[in-house]
């Protein structure tokens, strides 16, 4: 999608495109109010400004919108504990999102079944410890890195845990962004 044709979409069709970047329905209101961009480095400081913006709620659906490291599909609503309202988002960018994050994870598709089973249950360690899934910009990371990742922070407090991973989320968004103005198989490109 070309930065004109983000800008000519209705407000409902550019928030559903800027979704595919970041589940938080927030952020992408904000964004979409905060058109028309004049460049691709507007919009990625734009999306920065609006991230650091919200608050925790908005921080946990964003969250809730990623599959765990490791699985394939969509976030879900209700997976993710304090984001009630999440999953919504994820699923509001259609299958690009889902694509997307099975991309950012393709360090994974070579993991030895052995460190896929300690994903998975450092994941639900994960959750079960902050009460939201673990965030990591998995682009570029194999698998061990992110088992690796994954087992130092936690033990992390919760304060600290947080800012990371909406820290990690931010990284995540702005990636999406710069992939959405690249992405030549949607509607005005």
């Amino acid at each position: 999608m070309t930065l004109d044709a983000l800008n000519a979409l209705d407000a409902p069709a550019a928030a559903r495109e800027l979704r595919r970047c970041c589940g938080s329905t927030r952020w992408a209101d904000r964004m979409t109010a905060a058109r028309p961009f004049d460049s691709a480095d507007a919009i990625l400081e734009t999306g920065d400004r609006v991230w650091r913006s919200l608050d925790r709620a908005d921080w946990l659906e964003a969250f809730a919108a990623h599959p765990r490291i490791g699985d394939s599909g969509a976030g879900e609503a209700g997976r993710a504990g304090e984001a009630g309202r999440a999953g919504e988002a994820g699923r509001a960018g259609g299958a690009a999102y889902g694509d997307w994050s099975a991309g950012e994870q393709a360090g994974v598709a070579t993991a030895t079944s052995t460190i896929r089973q300690r994903l998975a249950a450092a994941n639900r360690e994960y959750e079960a410890r902050f009460g939201y899934i673990f965030i990591v910009c998995a682009t570029g990371k194999s698998a061990d890195e992110m088992l690796a990742t994954l087992e130092q922070r936690l033990k992390n407090g919760p304060d600290a845990e947080l800012r990371i991973a909406a820290e990690e989320q931010r990284k995540i968004t702005q990636l999406r962004l710069s992939r959405l103005l690249n992405d030549r198989s949607r509607s005005g490109a």
